[in-house]
């Protein structure tokens, strides 16, 4: 997946940061294995501690008090941080639940996989099974997979651009 992610990033021309909480790194860890990925990966934040959501990544304290860390409106602050807070053209951010127990109400496995561009933010809610490190592993995954998705839907997007101009 992290050489689909590369390729994609490289056939747009464009970079992506990330800003992790649960995965610790994983997801910095996946996009850094293809060759080349010093000109689409810019680099990632791992905001394990809930005080470096807001330090490092930029998220807002009074969302962080009032909703927790795994939020979706966490998830999207965190991408945003990563994007420009590491100068990215997109950025993924992910929070959520590895166990082993819940925390703040939410169950373990509940992962938060942000999304964002210039063009605006999505947040996809996952759920996963299995011990601490299934779990995370899983978000890392998915993360990836989100990330392909939202490249693919740019793709389209700039291909129907380009196809009306021709008009």
């Amino acid at each position: 997946m992290a050489d689909l992610v590369h390729g994609r990033l490289v056939e747009s021309g464009r970079t992506v940061a990330v800003a992790e909480s649960l995965t610790g790194g994983l997801i910095s860890a996946f996009l850094t294995t293809s060759p080349g990925t010093n000109v689409t990966f810019r680099g990632g934040l791992v905001v394990y501690a809930t005080d470096l959501k807001c330090t490092a990544a930029g998220v807002r304290p009074e969302d962080l008090e009032r909703h927790g860390p795994v939020h979706p409106l966490i998830a999207e602050q965190l991408a945003s941080g990563a994007r420009e807070r590491l100068s990215a053209d997109y950025g993924v951010g992910v929070t959520g639940v590895a166990g082993p127990g819940a925390q703040g109400g939410r169950p373990v496995g509940e992962v938060l996989v942000a999304v964002g561009s210039a063009a605006g933010t999505s947040v996809r809610r996952h759920e996963f099974d299995g011990d601490r490190d299934a779990v995370r592993i899983a978000a890392a995954a998915a993360a990836l997979g989100d990330l392909v998705d939202v490249l693919d839907s740019a793709a389209v997007e700039t291909h129907r651009d380009r196809s009306r101009g021709s008009d």
